[in-house]
């Protein structure tokens, strides 16, 4: 109800010419606009960041995932690796932008690993923290069971983990639309980012706002299914989600 209500606001304001339309089109010009985007070239843009989201997330989560679950079952990792990554996880995302550049060039490959850097670190903090905050009681009862190393883990730490693991997935997700935005930014010629930097150099505040409402959709649409993922996966907890 209440995006409704927002969007016949911003209508009437511009309608009614309390807001200069040049710097907040009404929505109905907005959708005007994504139907021009969509009759020319939209669905390019979509999928190139579509396709950059999911080859930089997968390749920093298959990093966080790895060093996530070491530094979380093992004091002498966390010792050595811990202290150096939440040094790096306080860098903001633009200041990897120059580095990047310079040793990746404008190619694709420099925009895959800024959005892999966002992806990794929530998805270590919630691997890492996940394993190391399991029970003791927990794995003393799997050993008393008499459970291998691999059985203690498949069937005791992960499960335990798993909640904090799946919010760090959730998180990362999140931050590697964010970072795609970025990365975007670094001379691409095609893609929302792109999109975004064309509304802007041109003066079209329209296609800015479409854009925008393109990755509140995508990003939305993305988080959804891995939420649904996250219900499937946690089915087995009694919580309070599950009684309602």
């Amino acid at each position: 109800m209440l995006p409704v209500v927002l969007l016949l606001a911003a209508e009437l304001s511009v309608r009614a010419g309390w807001v200069p339309a040049n710097l907040l089109p009404p929505p109905s010009e907005v959708v005007h606009t994504l139907g021009e985007l969509a009759a020319r070239d939209l669905l390019r843009h979509i999928g190139a960041s579509t396709l950059r989201v999911a080859t930089g997330f997968a390749a920093g989560v298959s990093l966080a995932i790895l060093l996530g679950a070491a530094v979380g079952l093992n004091r002498w990792a966390r010792a050595a690796l811990d202290p150096t990554f939440q040094g790096l996880r306080a860098i903001p995302s633009l200041a990897w932008v120059p580095l990047l550049l310079l040793w990746l060039g404008i190619d694709e490959a420099s925009k895959v690993t800024l959005i892999a850097i966002g992806a990794f670190f929530p998805v270590y903090m919630g691997v890492a923290s996940g394993f190391r905050d399991v029970d003791r009681k927990l794995i003393e009862v799997g050993e008393m069971a008499g459970l291998s190393d691999a059985a203690l883990v498949r069937r005791v730490l992960l499960p335990a983990a798993l909640p904090a693991v799946l919010t760090g997935l959730r998180n990362g997700l999140s931050l590697a639309w964010m970072f795609m935005v970025a990365a975007e930014l670094i001379a691409a010629t095609k893609g929302l980012g792109y999109l975004l930097t064309d509304g802007r150099e041109t003066g079209r505040a329209d296609i800015v706002l479409a854009t925008i409402a393109l990755l509140a959709v995508l990003g939305k649409v993305t988080d959804t299914a891995m939420a649904a993922l996250e219900r499937r996966l946690l089915a087995w907890r009694d919580t309070l989600d599950t009684r309602e």
